[in-house]
C-alpha cells in the first residue's frame, strides 16, 4: 500500500511538474542562446541547439525564438550560410505556427519570426544581392503590418535603402520645447535627426553629445530636430493617455531633463514607424540638399558623428 501510494504521489508530481519544466527549458535555452550568440561563440551553440533537438515533432514558438539567435549568432560573425540555415527555419517555422494562431498570440513567436527575417534579408544583402534583399524586406514589411514586428524590418529594409534618398517629411501631431521647423526652414542646413524615447538611458546618454555638436557646428549651419513618440506611460511604467503623457513629458520629465533650448522635438507615432525606429536612440543624418547620408539605429560617439558631419559643412 505504501508503494502504491508513493507511485500515485511521484507520478501526480511529475505530471504537475512537467509542463513547467518544459517552459523553463525552453525559456532557459532562449537565454542560452542569446548568450552565445552575443559572445561570439557559434559553433558552442550550434551544438548546443542540436542537441536539444527533437526531431519529428512540430516546433514550438519558443524553440524557434533560440534557433532565431543560433542564426544571429552566425550572422554576427559573418558565418552567412549558417545564418542563412537557421533564419530560414525560424522563419518558415514561424509562418507555420502562424496558421493557427496570431504572430502576438505568443511572446516568442516575434522574436523568432522578426530575426528571421532580419537574418535573411542581411544574409542576402552579404551574399551579393541587394536588390533581392530589399524587395524581401519590402514584402515582408507589408505582409506584418500592424503586427509587433513591423517597426523591426522597416529598420531592416532602411538600413538598406534609405540613404542616397531624400529625407521623408516628418508628420508633426504635437511637440516639445520650442516650434519644429518646417522643411523650408531646414533648406540648406545639413540636419541631425535624434529619434529618442523618454524611457531610455541610451537617448540621455547621447544628449551631451548632441549639445557639443550643435556649439561647435551651429554656425557653419548645423541643426538638430529630436523626433520622439508617446508610449502610453509615464515614469516608473505608470499608463498613461496621451494628454497625460504630454503633460508629463512638458512638467516632470523636462524638469528633470530639460530639451535642448536648440532642438524642436515633434511627436508622432508614424514618424517611428516610417523611419522603423525599433532601436532607440535611432540617428539620421541629412546633408545640404536634403539627402540621407546615415542612417544609424543606435548612438554614436562624437568623434563619429564629428567626422560625418564636418564633410557635409564643408560640402
Amino acid at each position: 500500500m505504501r508503494e502504491s501510494s508513493k507511485f500515485t504521489i511521484s507520478f501526480l508530481l511529475i505530471c504537475l511538474a512537467s509542463p513547467l519544466a518544459v517552459v523553463a527549458q525552453s525559456g532557459s535555452l532562449v537565454s542560452e542562446m542569446s548568450d552565445l550568440a552575443w559572445a561570439g561563440e557559434v559553433d558552442k551553440a550550434r551544438a548546443l541547439l542540436e542537441e536539444r533537438r527533437v526531431d519529428g515533432e512540430q516546433p514550438t514558438p519558443e524553440w524557434l525564438a533560440a534557433v532565431s539567435w543560433m542564426a544571429r549568432g552566425a550572422s554576427f560573425a559573418e558565418r552567412w550560410d549558417l545564418a542563412e540555415q537557421y533564419a530560414s527555419e525560424a522563419y518558415e517555422g514561424g509562418l507555420e505556427l502562424m496558421k493557427d494562431r496570431p504572430l502576438d498570440a505568443e511572446r516568442f513567436l516575434p522574436t523568432a519570426l522578426g530575426a528571421g527575417i532580419e537574418v535573411l534579408g542581411r544574409t542576402y544583402d552579404a551574399q551579393g544581392d541587394r536588390a533581392r534583399a530589399v524587395t524581401f524586406l519590402g514584402a515582408a514589411r507589408q505582409e506584418f503590418a500592424g503586427t509587433s514586428i513591423e517597426t523591426r524590418i522597416q529598420k531592416n529594409f532602411l538600413l538598406l535603402s534609405l540613404e542616397g534618398e531624400p529625407f521623408p517629411a516628418l508628420e508633426v501631431d504635437d511637440y516639445l520645447g520650442i516650434q519644429p521647423p518646417t522643411p523650408d526652414d531646414l533648406k540648406g542646413k545639413v540636419v541631425l535627426f535624434f529619434f529618442w524615447a523618454h524611457w531610455c538611458p541610451d537617448c540621455k546618454r547621447q544628449e551631451p553629445v548632441l549639445r557639443a555638436l550643435y556649439d561647435e557646428y551651429h554656425d557653419q549651419g548645423l541643426a538638430i530636430v529630436g523626433p520622439t513618440q508617446l508610449y502610453g506611460f509615464v515614469s516608473r511604467g505608470q499608463t498613461a493617455t496621451p494628454e497625460e503623457e504630454i503633460a508629463y513629458l512638458n512638467g516632470d520629465y523636462t524638469a528633470q531633463f530639460p530639451i535642448p533650448a536648440f532642438m524642436s522635438a515633434p511627436i508622432s507615432n508614424d514618424n517611428f514607424l516610417n523611419f522603423g525606429v525599433s532601436t532607440t536612440p535611432t540617428l539620421v543624418l541629412v546633408d545640404r540638399e536634403g539627402i540621407v547620408q546615415r542612417y544609424n539605429p543606435g548612438g554614436m560617439s562624437h568623434e563619429e558623428l564629428a567626422a560625418l558631419i564636418e564633410p557635409l559643412l564643408l560640402g
